[in-house]
């Protein structure tokens, strides 16, 4: 299938924060950051949840970035890698705003 597809609209995101969503089989994680969108895979490959939704986001180093709640590793938000272990990897989704609607590219 491999197109944008409709996961929520904009006014269901809050600014700096995250929301889970599923698309398909896949639960992501939605974040609105300075006025743009991103979408990572919502499972926590360390805590082994599906948690990263509720990460506090924020900047590390110039690196836009979301913190796993359970045991605080530093994901980037653009390329899904561990800051504090490069060997780990969150998938990301390319993402876009629609008019009043958030799309992401189904996996």
């Amino acid at each position: 299938m491999n197109e944008f597809q409709p996961v929520c609209k904009m006014e269901e995101l809050v600014p700096d924060a995250g929301v889970a969503a599923l698309m398909q089989d896949t639960q992501i994680a939605l974040f609105y950051v300075g006025g743009e969108v991103f979408a990572i895979d919502n499972f926590d490959p360390v805590g082994r949840a599906n948690v990263m939704s509720r990460g506090m986001t924020g900047d590390l180093n110039g690196e836009l970035m979301v913190a796993s709640p359970l045991q605080k590793q530093h994901y980037s938000l653009r390329s899904g890698e561990c800051l504090d272990n490069p060997e780990i990897v969150i998938p990301v989704y390319e993402a876009c705003i629609d008019g009043d609607w958030v799309k992401v590219r189904v996996p």
